[in-house]
């Protein structure tokens, strides 16, 4: 009986996986977020186009095969690949970060990240305290390390780095200022706090200090003031919801401040459970 009930949930958890990975590769239409910025990505993976008068910065990739899919994007929402001078990412992980070695070299565009998240980067996931002890995707050379609060320019453009870890230790968000209409937007490609299948918070935790990294971008992400905002996968927000392909640009499509709150604290309180959780099967482990 337990041998049939752990090959359901494998076969469960295996059909999961291919349903998720056809959303991460499937195509969908590059559109206009907000006044300079774009999405990208595929119909789930958040790959977004930040533009300036002297080139542009490009936030995340999908799958290793996704450049293709990517260079239609941005030159269906008239730019060119060629033009990205600074490439980003959210966090370190495979579904994100596989093509940015191939776009680094057809681009020559500088590989900025992190602290915690470069090494991940320049060793293909080997040393990702999660899903490491492997190369997942092709290496790539970082150029520069980000600080917490740091603004990048990059022609007309300001980018803010808020530091949001938890999901890899060196996950980051950014922050800008955009104007539509005579009226001033705080928008955010925002990292969001979700917790891995296995990933562990006090109990062995994955890596030292996540709960603690966790519960602070919670607190920060509470507090932050968002009129539109984004995030590594669209099923995150509400991408299919607040938008259909071939729609009409309003700058007001994704304006959604409560629906970030919202979002932020189902996390939170997802993060609270499995700390209760962990916490009461092993009571002598530290508390964040």
């Amino acid at each position: 009986m337990r041998s049939c009930i752990l090959a359901c949930l494998l076969a469960a958890f295996t059909a999961s996986m291919s349903a998720q990975r056809e959303e991460w590769s499937r195509p969908f239409p590059g559109h206009c977020v907000i006044g300079n910025l774009y999405a990208v990505g595929t119909y789930d993976l958040g790959v977004f186009l930040i533009t300036s008068d002297e080139g542009h910065f490009l936030i995340n990739t999908g799958l290793e095969d996704s450049v293709p899919l990517i260079r239609s994007n941005i030159e269906s929402v008239g730019f060119r690949i060629e033009d990205v001078k600074i490439l980003l990412q959210m966090q370190s992980h495979w579904d994100h970060t596989a093509a940015l070695a191939e776009i680094k070299r057809l681009t020559g565009a500088q590989m900025w990240a992190t602290a915690a998240d470069a090494p991940v980067l320049e060793d293909g996931g080997f040393s990702d305290p999660h899903f490491g002890g492997k190369v997942s995707f092709p290496p790539v050379e970082v150029d520069r390390i980000l600080a917490d609060g740091e603004v990048i320019r990059l022609g007309d453009v300001d980018l803010e780095v808020i530091l949001t870890p938890g999901h890899t230790a060196g996950s980051s968000s950014y922050a800008m200022t955009v104007n539509e209409g005579g009226r001033d937007y705080r928008v955010v490609v925002a990292n969001m706090g979700t917790i891995n299948r296995g990933k562990r918070l006090v109990v062995n935790p994955t890596y030292p200090g996540v709960a603690a990294d966790f519960a602070e971008t919670f607190r920060r992400q509470k507090a932050m003031r968002i009129d539109v905002w984004v995030a590594a996968h669209g099923s995150q927000y509400g991408l299919h919801r607040k938008y259909r392909p071939g729609q009409a640009y309003s700058p007001d499509t994704f304006v959604d401040p409560d629906g970030f709150r919202t979002a932020v604290e189902r996390l939170e309180a997802l993060y609270n459970d499995q700390l209760r959780a962990e916490l009461a099967a092993d009571p002598s482990s530290p508390r964040p």
